[in-house]
């Protein structure tokens, strides 16, 4: 019985010493300095995704148009000010457009947004190596409906992260 008790004993001292409270990779990631961060601590910080969703992530477009308007411009401002403060990261946008037209002109229609978007940055002081452009074209709709509310919120150009 001694015995029995002495290898169980043993077995979990050894299971205890295999653990680890630096770092779980599900949800604990080490962080600045060595502090443990969960992810969504992690997601939280500036110069992350969430960071630039918070300054704003995208610009809206009229109906079959891809120049930017004020409210875009201003957007984009804050997206250059952001990216230049986190001059390590390289971002796409992504272009979108309504539901409406063919799949291959919505496609050219989502370039056209996403490089206006591009460019503005690139004029601003981004370097234009930072930033990818991507089309989605209809194929991707933020908002899902058959009206005016939902096509305006589907006409956008998106910049995302790149990891």
């Amino acid at each position: 019985m001694l015995k029995k008790f002495m290898c169980l004993t043993a077995v979990l001292a050894f299971v205890a010493a295999c653990d680890t409270t630096d770092q779980d990779s599900t949800n604990n990631i080490r962080g600045l300095n060595g502090k443990g961060m969960t992810a969504d601590e992690v997601r939280s910080q500036p110069g992350t995704e969430e960071g630039l969703v918070k300054i704003g992530d995208r610009v809206f477009f009229e109906f079959n148009q891809s120049d930017l308007d004020q409210d875009s411009r201003e957007t984009l401002d804050r997206q250059t000010v952001w990216l230049k403060k986190y001059n390590h990261l390289k971002v796409t946008i992504e272009g979108h457009c309504d539901e409406r037209g063919t799949r291959e002109y919505n496609i050219a229609l989502g370039q056209r947004r996403a490089t206006a978007a591009k460019n503005y940055l690139v004029a601003n002081g981004i370097s234009a190596g930072r930033v990818k452009t991507i089309s989605y074209g209809k194929e991707r709709p933020a908002v899902m409906g058959h009206d005016e509310d939902a096509w305006a919120q589907n006409r956008r150009a998106v910049t995302v992260v790149v990891e």
